[in-house]
């Protein structure tokens, strides 16, 4: 919903100060979405991919380019940069798919299950992006499954089950209110 992806039911949610049901264009403008499925062209190569991914959001050529440079080396994927994205590895893939939702440089980051598949390596590079992203002032929504991911990577975690929020806090806080509780296995 906070995507505009999917409407709201009942209630009302604002992203980087715009109404998502009053002013989906304008959220639009404002966020990057990164998928648990990607979204990158498997025949395009990455650097194509991120290029048409900047232009949709109007920025000019020449400024695309400098941005993709940009990303593509934070990233680390420069050298692989002019292959088809058919040919990237499981990790390359997902350094992509976060790519093509910050080339536009999105003052609000979607990520859904960003390091599903990937393997500890992978999944720690992932995180070291992640926190270079937020520590350049990207907000940044994670839905995982993964509760070490949430409290490696967030300042704030929320729970939901079945559509209702269960509780939510700082990760600090959070094992506050469970520790001492212990289950013992005989």
């Amino acid at each position: 919903m906070l995507t505009t992806l999917l409407p709201i039911g009942a209630g009302r949610a604002t992203v980087a100060g715009f109404d998502v049901a009053g002013q989906p264009g304008e959220v639009r403008r404002r966020i990057g979405y990164v998928s648990q499925l990607g979204g990158a062209d498997d025949l395009a190569t990455g650097r194509e991919n991120l290029m048409l991914q900047g232009r949709l959001y109007g920025s000019s050529k020449a400024q695309v380019e400098r941005d993709v440079d940009e990303v593509l080396a934070v990233l680390d994927i420069a050298g692989i940069a002019d292959r088809r994205a058919k040919t990237y590895s499981g990790g390359q893939r997902r350094r992509l798919d976060l790519a093509l939702g910050i080339v536009h440089r999105p003052e609000v980051l979607f990520l859904d299950e960003p390091s599903t598949g990937l393997d500890p390596q992978n999944r720690a590079h992932l995180w070291e992006h992640v926190r270079k992203l937020r520590q350049l002032g990207t907000t940044i929504f994670i839905t995982t499954h993964y509760l070490e991911e949430a409290d490696t990577l967030c300042d704030r975690v929320m729970i939901v089950d079945n559509g209702l929020v269960v509780t939510e806090g700082t990760p600090r806080d959070l094992k506050r209110q469970v520790s001492g509780d212990r289950v013992v296995l005989s």
